[in-house]
């Protein structure tokens, strides 16, 4: 029983009735009369129907355009035109408008039968090779995109795993199942034999791929090796072909890292098979090239974990403690002498923890303070041992990472002090006789009457004498200094100190013709600190600006104040100091290789001046160009107002 729909579009309603129940209902066709084109439309538009039966009597031009678009729209719909004698659309018109079949009046049951019949089995037709084309180029889409599923997860394998011998195993695997072969095999170049042998294969004896081993210059691989250039075999019969088993097709591409060719990627069918082409060939390749990308990934990440592994024994047997950690303050590495020194065991895990979770010494917290910001700075720290070490924090630009490095330096310290002991005892011991040597030479000339030599020479005497004793003072101040002792700090203004010395000096400044400019602030805060030592900072480093400046040149002192410090300058246009002698000024008797003559002082100012602005707190720093001048920077912290004026705020204070 047919369960087709037709409609019916006749001019005369009647006869359409007809039509439906006099032919093709007891046919047992679905049927609807319609007389009105656009509800036609609409039925078919729909897909309410499977055929049209219509008459040429009610196509007007727009009726005609219709049909047309009809057609064109759907091409396989059966169209049915009745036209009546006489009729305007001829047979070839109809059909040139895409109508199925063409009948005239009068027209008998079994002629519209078997136009209906006819029509509908055309569709089907069309319908079934449709369904057939669907298919096979569903086929084609499907094994296209199983290639790309193959491909996408052999790329998958290469990022998300570093275990080379898995990764070109799925490629080899990959390989075999794209281009539907019966093997697969991965060769790699010997360099140092100049022979190929198997990394990865697929259906191959194991024994055969432990022992495989190719020469390149007689074989297919070691032509593509040679070439760059893949290679497609199709043989009728299987023969060895230069390849050490027996085929009857083999595909060969290069494996490429940078332009060299390092192996080859292959795929054969031992029995008679399905033949290769171009399109594998092209997915083939495209299998070589991930497989290079493991090969180099693989060679990276081992010569990176070989270069991690080397910089951290390095790092764990270097003697001096190594701490890193992220702008976080969360550790990354510790090495076994920072262990040590803080007490952590080796077992324990630092990694990502908070620095101050791990290490519980304050000194070495507050280098890692992120109040003080990121730029290098150091101290010194002592550990509940007693050992003293110098640490220097370094920020490593570019990973977001700082570094801690600590030194032993107990022993220096020790030795430091046994010299200050040593220094100091000598200097007090020689105090008394210099009193005596300087009395008995006063007592010269009133013993009578000196020549002019003899004159001259009291008068040297008298000099060295009294440059010894100067010396003597400034290593006692020294002594004193670095010991502690000056004890006595209160709150103080540092400009009337400045103000001062420099009036003192206006006599020495005008014999050398030096420029002296003040640069000094009204409103800046107090400091805590020692007035004599202060005294005895600012004229060293005043006097060591007029000692080195030539004639004619210019001394500037500046105070400024910024974020809670006290900042210093004292700049000069002297002769400069050289980039090599600038790490030792702040030595003891360390002298400058440019200084020469009468210039040349005993070397403890500017030690002296050092000694005097760490027991404050503070730091200080030298930039100089020879030829064109100095600056000394001194940095002070200001009194805090919780601060009473018997305690000195310890905190370091960093530039």
């Amino acid at each position: 029983m047919s369960t087709q729909h037709i409609l019916i579009h006749l001019s005369d309603s009647f006869d359409g009735e007809m039509l439906s129940h006099r032919t093709l209902q007891p046919a047992g066709f679905q049927v609807t009369v319609e007389k009105h084109l656009e509800m036609s439309a609409a039925l078919i538009k729909s897909q309410a129907v499977d055929a049209l039966i219509i008459s040429d009597d009610v196509l007007d031009n727009a009726g005609i355009d219709w049909i047309s678009s009809l057609t064109k729209r759907f091409p396989y719909f059966p169209i049915i035109l009745l036209a009546r004698q006489g009729s305007n659309l001829t047979p070839v018109d109809a059909y040139r408008l895409g109508v199925t079949d063409y009948l005239t009046f009068p027209i008998q049951s079994n002629e519209i039968l078997q136009s209906i019949d006819h029509a509908l089995g055309r569709t089907q037709n069309w319908m079934d090779y449709i369904q057939i084309e669907a298919q096979r180029h569903t086929k084609s889409l499907k094994m296209q995109l199983d290639e790309l599923k193959t491909l996408g997860k052999i790329s998958r394998t290469v990022t998300s795993s570093l275990d080379l011998d898995s990764v070109l195993e799925a490629v080899v695997d990959g390989a075999v199942e794209i281009a539907n072969a019966e093997e697969g095999s991965l060769l790699l170049l010997d360099e140092l034999s100049g022979e190929l042998f198997m990394r990865a294969a697929r259906n191959f004896q194991e024994d055969f791929v432990r022992t495989f081993r190719l020469p390149v210059h007689d074989s297919l691989a070691g032509e593509v090796i040679r070439t760059g250039k893949p290679l497609i075999i199709d043989e009728e019969h299987p023969k060895k072909i230069k390849t050490s088993y027996l085929v009857h097709t083999l595909i060969y591409v290069p494996l490429a890292i940078k332009g060299k060719v390092i192996g080859v990627l292959g795929v054969d069918n031992r029995s008679s098979g399905s033949m290769f082409n171009e399109h594998h060939l092209t997915l083939i390749s495209a299998m070589a090239d991930i497989a290079a990308i493991a090969i180099e990934n693989a060679k990276l990440f081992t010569h990176t974990v070989f270069e991690r592994n080397k910089l951290e024994t390095i790092l764990q047997n270097i003697q001096d403690c190594v701490i890193l950690a992220d702008t976080n303050r969360l550790l990354v590495f510790i090495n076994q002498a920072a262990r040590l020194a803080f007490g952590i065991s080796q077992g324990e895990t630092v990694t990502a923890k908070p620095v101050e979770n791990i290490i519980h010494n304050q000194e070495l917290l507050e280098l890692f303070d992120q109040h003080q910001g990121l730029s290098p700075r150091r101290s010194e720290i002592t550990l509940e041992d007693g050992r003293v070490f110098n640490a220097q924090f370094t920020p490593i630009p570019h990973v977001d990472l700082v570094a801690v490095t600590m030194q032993d330096i107990s022993r220096l310290k020790e030795l430091n002090k046994i010299k200050s002991d040593f220094v100091n005892t000598v200097s007090h011991d020689l105090r008394s006789p210099l009193t005596a040597i300087v009395g008995y030479v006063d007592l010269i000339a009133r013993t009578g009457s000196l020549n002019d030599q003899q004159a001259e020479y009291v008068r040297r005497v008298q000099n060295s004498v009294r440059d010894i004793t100067d010396l003597i003072n400034d290593l006692l101040d020294l002594g004193k200094i670095e010991a502690g002792l000056d004890a006595r700090f209160e709150r103080l203004l540092l400009t009337p100190i400045i103000t001062e010395i420099t009036d003192n000096l206006q006599g020495q400044l005008a014999q050398k013709r030096i420029a002296l400019h003040l640069n000094l602030f009204d409103d800046l805060p107090q400091i805590m600190g020692n007035p004599v030592r202060l005294r005895q900072m600012v004229t060293n480093l005043v006097v060591n600006a007029l000692e080195y400046t030539p004639p004619g040149g210019t001394i500037e002192v500046m105070v400024s104040h910024e974020r809670e410090q006290i900042i210093l300058r004292v700049r000069d246009t002297g002769i400069g100091i050289s980039p090599a002698d600038q790490p030792f000024i702040f030595e003891k008797f360390y002298r400058g290789k440019n200084v020469q003559g009468s210039s040349a002082g005993s070397g403890l100012g500017l030690s002296i001046v050092k000694s005097i602005v760490e027991n404050h707190q503070g730091r200080i720093w030298v930039d100089s160009t020879v030829g064109q001048g100095t600056t000394f920077t001194v940095v002070l912290p200001v009194v805090k107002h919780n601060v009473e004026a018997s305690q000195l705020d310890r905190e370091p204070v960093i530039h």
